[in-house]
């Protein structure tokens, strides 16, 4: 089971030389430059190059490859290359700064280092530094003349390895939100299982789908929804190598005409606030995914009101590479995750690790059908084994997650364990408080967190609003009181103009709670 072969080489039957990339440089004004296009031949035969290159730096099976890229043609001709060979893909986020450069080449211990010129300058020091360490043995910088023209005389053939679906392949990075993002190390059979399940019978994929995604490729989620999946069914996918602002994704939904559009809940309100949004075609799209944080059900209304396009909502994480629960086309319940993703078993437990009655807030668990399959959960975390024995249970993986299961079955987001809110006894969920907070009509973004205060956590609500005027955090106040159980309501309401958060687009809580320390 070489994911090679399995997402990309099975296309050569019957569709080599159908367009498996299509990307538009960013240059020469907002459009950018004159799309390129890229064939499954065209790739198949850049990623033997590639495996030819890296096997010529003395690259071996099992080898660690850090990439730190922006989405090009390149990413994807370097991340298969790679995997042809045996070797394990590391992928970082390029734009971090040197502290985490130097984290990310130091815990990876990788043999290779894939990069791009930007940042082989920016980052200089930090990767002479790995180099001289002697870890790190060669470095590709995929748009430098001299690696593009050894590339071309090592030929476009290249032995495959013969990898097990046990073989380590990938690892993909956490988010870090309680300290240095730790690496999830998954073995090929991970990737199989969640793309013949979620990708398959979930989102019915289609070989004429167009996908198109706001997360980078670095971004397991990313790399599923906007590489494997649609190349496993031989679909077509967009990159491009700029940021994701509103503007770039209207304009490149106007360019490339997606059915499938990958997206977080920040960006969808960004994206219906933009001035473009009315006036861009979006009529293309069958189906648009959100995940990384709850989707507030005001939200979605809004976005459907707009375009009559389904949201799917689904939670997935590192740990388990993809989506393992969502809702379904055709079968969107608002203000839940869905239901479980084919071979998925779920539970929710207590802190004692026994089930939950119905309808109670539990902690996430999740295991698969077969417990020999092992479902798609990473099998460690790189060099924390106290951390991986708490989270790696057996056929059980447990999230952190906080959820609830409602009367028809769905499952139902309450936060993470550590971000519920006790007040006066009794659990409080700041998604629920959130999804109030935004059918206030002057609230575009909110978070709720916790600050002890007094010696007691209270609850304090981080709002973006349209306008702050006299008595509004009064009002936002009531607005909850009247709709929710009065005792959850936030006791303090602060005013931002954008919320902080991470490389994966998520509220950054635990800034938020930090920088209100002693504040109230």
């Amino acid at each position: 089971m070489n994911l090679a072969r399995y997402f990309l080489d099975h296309n050569l039957e019957h569709r080599a030389n159908k367009v498996a990339v299509r990307y538009t440089p960013p240059t020469d004004g907002p459009l950018g430059g004159p799309e390129q296009q890229w064939t499954f031949a065209d790739m198949y035969a850049w990623s033997n190059r590639v495996g030819n290159h890296l096997r010529a730096l003395g690259t071996r099976e099992e080898d660690r490859v850090l990439f730190a890229l922006t989405d090009t043609p390149a990413f994807a001709a370097h991340w298969f290359g790679a995997l042809r060979i045996g070797a394990v893909v590391a992928m970082m986020n390029p734009g971090v700064t040197a502290e985490d450069w130097a984290y990310y080449l130091a815990y990876s211990r990788a043999a290779v280092l894939v990069t791009e010129r930007c940042f082989a300058d920016a980052f200089a020091a930090e990767i002479a530094f790995a180099l001289h360490r002697g870890q790190l043995r060669g470095v590709i910088v995929v748009d430098a003349p001299l690696d593009l023209a050894a590339q071309a005389t090592l030929g476009d053939t290249c032995a495959t390895a013969d990898s097990s679906p046990d073989d380590p392949s990938v690892w993909l990075f956490s988010s870090g939100s309680t300290g240095k993002p730790k690496a999830c190390m998954h073995v090929n059979g991970d990737f199989v299982f969640n793309t013949e399940n979620y990708a398959k019978k979930v989102l019915g994929i289609r070989e004429d789908d167009v996908t198109l995604g706001v997360p980078k490729l670095f971004f397991g989620y990313a790399t599923g929804t906007n590489l494997m999946f649609p190349w496993a069914i031989g679909a077509t996918t967009c990159l491009f190598s700029e940021r994701a602002t509103p503007e770039t994704m209207l304009t490149h939904i106007a360019r490339y005409k997606p059915t499938i559009l990958t997206n977080v809940p920040t960006m969808i309100h960004r994206m219906l606030e933009h001035p473009l949004c009315a006036a861009t075609d979006l009529s293309s799209l069958r189906m648009v995914l959100s995940a990384g944080e709850a989707l507030p059900a005001e939200l979605y209304r809004r976005w459907v009101d707009r375009t009559g396009v389904e949201i799917l909502d689904g939670i997935g994480s590192a740990e388990l590479f993809h989506i393992y629960l969502s809702n379904r086309p055709g079968a969107v319940k608002l203000g839940t995750l869905g239901t479980p993703v084919p071979g998925y078993t779920l539970r929710l437990v207590d802190g004692n690790g026994a089930d939950v009655p119905p309808g109670d807030i539990g902690t996430l668990l999740v295991g698969t059908d077969d417990a020999y399959a092992g479902a798609s959960n990473a099998f460690g975390y790189h060099r924390d084994r106290a951390k991986s024995r708490d989270t790696f249970r057996g056929a059980w993986t447990a999230t952190g997650d906080q959820l609830r299961v409602d009367e028809d079955g769905y499952y139902v987001y309450c936060g993470r364990g550590d971000d519920l809110l006790k007040i006066g006894g009794v659990y409080v969920s700041p998604t629920e408080v959130e999804n109030c907070l935004l059918t206030h009509p002057s609230v575009r973004e909110a978070a709720i967190v916790g600050v002890e205060k007094d010696g007691l956590v209270t609850s304090v609500a981080c709002v973006v609003v349209t306008a702050e005027t006299p008595g509004l955090d009064r009002e936002i106040q009531d607005h909850v009181k009247l709709r929710l159980a009065p005792y959850k309501y936030p006791r303090f309401v602060r005013f931002y103009e954008v919320l902080p958060r991470n490389d994966r687009g998520k509220v950054a809580r635990n800034e938020l709670k930090r920088a209100l320390v002693g504040t109230l």
